[in-house]
C-alpha cells in the first residue's frame, strides 16, 4: 500500500464529487499529489459497502448548462486508495495521521462540530465528537515527533479552519504548553470555502453534480494547496464570497426547504420543481437580502451571483431533493437565515426582513 499524503475525514457524495474529484483529475494530469485515505468518521456500519466502493475507481456524473449549452458527462475518480472507519480502524487511522499524513480534508456535516458528552474522555472514544477525534490524533502526531500538518476543513462554517482550531484548543486546555504551542505554531489552520451542488449519490459509490464548481482556499504562509484545478483558487479574502455563498445560495436552498415543509413534503420534489414558480425565491433575495450586500459595496456582486445561482436552482438535469436539503434542517436556518440577519445588522441594514426573520424565529423558538 502506498503512502497516502492526504486524510479525509467524511464518506459524503459532495467530497466525492469535489475534492476526491479534483485530486484524481490532477493525478491524472501528471500532478504529484494524493492519493488519498478516506475515513468514516461516524462509525455507521450500514455504509460498508461504501467504503469498499470508494477505493475503486467510482463515477461522478456532471449534468448541467454551462454557458448555455448542456453537459453530460461521466468522470472516473481515481484518488482515493484506502478508506476506513474510526469505529474499526481507530489504530490505523492514528498510525496514517501520526506518520504518513501531510493535509487533512473533512466534511462532517452540519452538526459535526458540535460538543458530545464523550469528548472529555481520555483515549478513543466513537462517541467523540469529530474534533475530539482530533485532538486525539494530534496528540499522537505530537508524541511521534511533532511534524507540522496542514488541517483544510471544508464544512460550511465561516472561518472554518479558524474555529476548528479554537475548538481543538479548548479541547487541549489541560494539556502542556508544549503541546499547545505545536497546535499553534506547527499546525497550519486553513480557511476555506466550497461550492458545488452535488444532487444525489450513485451506488454504491460516486455521484450527480453541476458543472459549476469552487474550492476558495485563504492564503497564508506555509500554505500547500493539494492541488492545481481550474475550480480551485487562492484567494487573500473568503468573506465576499462566503457571504455570497452561505446567504444566497444556501440561505436559497433552506428557504425553499422551509416552503417544502410547510407544504405536503412530498419527497419526489425536487430543487427544479420550486423554480417553476421562483417569485417566493426571487422576492425574498431582491428585497431582504440584497441590500445588506449592497450595504456592504458588494451589490455588483450579488447581482451575478444571485443570475447564477437561479440558473443553477433551475439546472433541468439535477434531481436535488428538498428532502435531503430539509436534513439538519434547525442547524441549517440558524446558520444561513439566523446568520444573514446577523450580517445585515453589523452591516448597517436595517431594511425590513419580514419572511427570514419568521423562519428564524420559528425554528428559534423549537429549539429544546
Amino acid at each position: 500500500m502506498s503512502l497516502t499524503p492526504i486524510l479525509q475525514f467524511g464518506t459524503s457524495r459532495f467530497l466525492q464529487a469535489h475534492a476526491d474529484l479534483f485530486i484524481s483529475q490532477a493525478r491524472d494530469g501528471g500532478q504529484d499529489v494524493g492519493p488519498i485515505t478516506i475515513v468514516q468518521s461516524s462509525g455507521d456500519a450500514t455504509r460498508a459497502r461504501r467504503l469498499d466502493a470508494l477505493t475503486r475507481p467510482f463515477p461522478v456524473r456532471i449534468e448541467g448548462l454551462s454557458d448555455g449549452a448542456a453537459i453530460t458527462e461521466t468522470i472516473r475518480v481515481s484518488s482515493v486508495t484506502r478508506a476506513l472507519s474510526t469505529a474499526t480502524d481507530w489504530d490505523r487511522v492514528a498510525d496514517i495521521f501520526a506518520q504518513e499524513a501531510r493535509i487533512v480534508l473533512s466534511n462532517t456535516g452540519d452538526a459535526g462540530y458540535a460538543p458530545r458528552s464523550a469528548d472529555g474522555t481520555l483515549g478513543f472514544n466513537q462517541g467523540k465528537s469529530y474534533p475530539a477525534k482530533l485532538t486525539d490524533l494530534l496528540r499522537l502526531r505530537f508524541a511521534h515527533g511533532a511534524a507540522p500538518i496542514q488541517i483544510m476543513p471544508l464544512e460550511l462554517i465561516a472561518e472554518n479552519g479558524a474555529v476548528l482550531k479554537k475548538r481543538v484548543l479548548s479541547l487541549a486546555a489541560q494539556d502542556p504548553p508544549a503541546f499547545r504551542a505545536y497546535l499553534c505554531n506547527d499546525v497550519i489552520w486553513v480557511n476555506s470555502l466550497v461550492d458545488r451542488i452535488v444532487s444525489e449519490p450513485l451506488e454504491p459509490a460516486g455521484a450527480v453534480a453541476e458543472p459549476y464548481a469552487l474550492w476558495a482556499i485563504e492564503a497564508q504562509p506555509g500554505l500547500v494547496v493539494p492541488c492545481r484545478h481550474p475550480c480551485v483558487r487562492v484567494v487573500d479574502d473568503l468573506a465576499q464570497i462566503e457571504a455570497l455563498k452561505l446567504f444566497v445560495l444556501n440561505l436559497g436552498h433552506s428557504f425553499l426547504a422551509e416552503r417544502w415543509r410547510c407544504s405536503d413534503g412530498d419527497s419526489n420534489v425536487f430543487v427544479r420543481h420550486m423554480m417553476q414558480d421562483p417569485a417566493a425565491l426571487t422576492t425574498v433575495l431582491w428585497d431582504e437580502v440584497r441590500p445588506a450586500f449592497a450595504a456592504t459595496g458588494w451589490g455588483a456582486e450579488f447581482d451575478a451571483y444571485h443570475r447564477t445561482t437561479l440558473d443553477r436552482f433551475a439546472n433541468p438535469f439535477l434531481d436535488h431533493r428538498l428532502a435531503d436539503i430539509a436534513q439538519n434542517h434547525a442547524q441549517k436556518v440558524a446558520r444561513r437565515i439566523g446568520g444573514f440577519l446577523a450580517f445585515a445588522a453589523k452591516n448597517g441594514d436595517d431594511t425590513p426582513k419580514p419572511v427570514l426573520t419568521a423562519i428564524a424565529q420559528k425554528h428559534q423558538e423549537l429549539q429544546p
